[in-house]
């Protein structure tokens, strides 16, 4: 047993606790409560500020980490992503799993434990499931028609039961149908179908840009004209589907609790009140809207709607960091300038970056602090007098002192 002290901890599964300690056991919690009643232990370490369970980033791609330069490229959304296609096919194998541990180490940085990894190559599966980190690592497919795929299914397929076959960590394996407009529809129809038949998760992007909306209502726009100059055929191009890119989801099988979306920044009500009925979550990742100019996502509307939502940070391609932390004030203007009335906003604000995400990827051992769950948590050097969720939000940005994963403080 250690026990682990703070001034104040935010266990999510209950009240914040004043003078509050977490016994840890096995890399698992084993007591969560008062300092004064805390279990005798081998060894103790106090910590300053406020400690919460570590936070999840529920939407990130670790393999871009490297890539950080297009942040500051002040390419617009199109422009910016066709960079991949012509950068990545040049990277190697070991720069690959170099920028995913690169991406590891800033997450535990900033106190993200956990983690819904889009895996672009395969070779950074390794470099995840070497970490001590939780959460799913999802097998992307994009660029792929339905012509394409009669003849790439199953190698594709054979990543994904390969890398189950070879994990020993606590990150499982799902699959990551990109978008819309980067997959055939039967393409579509066929991973969501492996996702079940494999009974793993899903994680798509959902409704990211007006570009996307454009393409699968009418079948054009920037979209259409990139997929056609690089050969890609795809049925919802001719025509479009004739309506929002929630319901064509919906209808290719990617919806559901086994699910959860990235972005949804152009949800109207109906599209909304469809992800709740299926019960799929939201990963919001707001600083990478606004800096490919993509829009803003509906905070205040999902907030009082009551949809399951997330926090992510995508990746070091379109956002300054990979700090779970650093979207909480921003997705607060956001909802405050939307017409939330602000009452709970904060709490509301730390759950999603906790429990929320730990739904999303199907947990209910991580992102709360509760006897049984994994021992995972976050230290951030922020005021400990007032109300905890407001010091979180308006302060713990850059403020990760100490995390501990598994039980095990991080060696920073």
């Amino acid at each position: 047993m250690h026990v682990y002290t703070a001034p104040v901890v935010v266990p999510i599964a209950g009240e914040p606790i004043r003078d509050g300690a977490i016994g840890v056991d096995g890399g698992r919690i084993a007591y969560v409560g008062p300092a004064a009643d805390a279990p005798e232990a081998e060894g103790a370490t106090a910590f300053d500020g406020i400690v919460t369970p570590g936070l999840v980033n529920a939407h990130t791609h670790l393999c871009y980490t490297a890539f950080a330069d297009m942040y500051g490229n002040e390419k617009e959304f199109f422009e910016w992503i066709q960079d991949f296609a012509r950068r990545n096919p040049t990277t190697a194998d070991e720069a690959w799993k170099d920028s995913v541990r690169q991406g590891i180490a800033e997450s535990l940085s900033h106190g993200v434990t956990a983690v819904a990894d889009i895996v672009t190559p395969a070779v950074a599966f390794e470099a995840l499931f070497e970490s001590k980190l939780a959460g799913v690592a999802y097998w992307e497919a994009c660029f792929i028609d339905d012509a394409a795929w009669a003849v790439r299914r199953s190698a594709w397929r054979e990543v994904v039961t390969e890398s189950r076959a070879v994990n020993n960590s606590d990150i499982a394996v799902g699959i990551s149908p990109h978008t819309l407009y980067t997959l055939g529809t039967e393409v579509g129809k066929s991973l969501a179908e492996l996702a079940h038949t494999l009974d793993i998760r899903l994680h798509p992007h959902l409704a990211e840009t007006q570009h996307e909306d454009m393409f699968v209502r009418r079948g054009s726009g920037p979209f259409a004209f990139m997929n056609r100059r690089a050969g890609l055929e795809l049925e919802i191009a001719d025509g479009g589907a004739g309506h929002s890119p929630a319901t064509q989801m919906d209808k290719v099988g990617w919806l559901g609790s086994d699910s959860h979306v990235a972005h949804g920044v152009h949800l109207d009500k109906a599209d909304r009140e469809l992800l709740r009925s299926r019960g799929t979550a939201v990963a919001l990742c707001a600083r990478s809207n606004a800096r490919l100019e993509a829009g803003e996502p509906p905070v205040a509307d999902l907030r009082s709607e009551g949809n399951p939502v997330a926090i992510g940070t995508d990746s070091r391609a379109s956002s300054p960091d990979l700090d779970v932390a650093a979207e909480w004030p921003v997705l607060r203007k956001l909802a405050l300038a939307q017409g939330d009335g602000g009452e709970g906003l904060n709490e509301w604000l730390v759950r999603a970056a906790t429990e929320g995400g730990a739904k999303a990827l199907g947990r209910d051992d991580i992102g709360v602090l509760k006897t049984g769950a994994r021992a995972d948590l976050a230290v951030f050097d922020v005021d400990t007098d007032g109300d905890p969720y407001a010091a979180l939000v308006t302060g713990a940005a850059g403020k990760c002192t100490a995390a501990v994963l598994k039980g095990e403080l991080v060696d920073r």
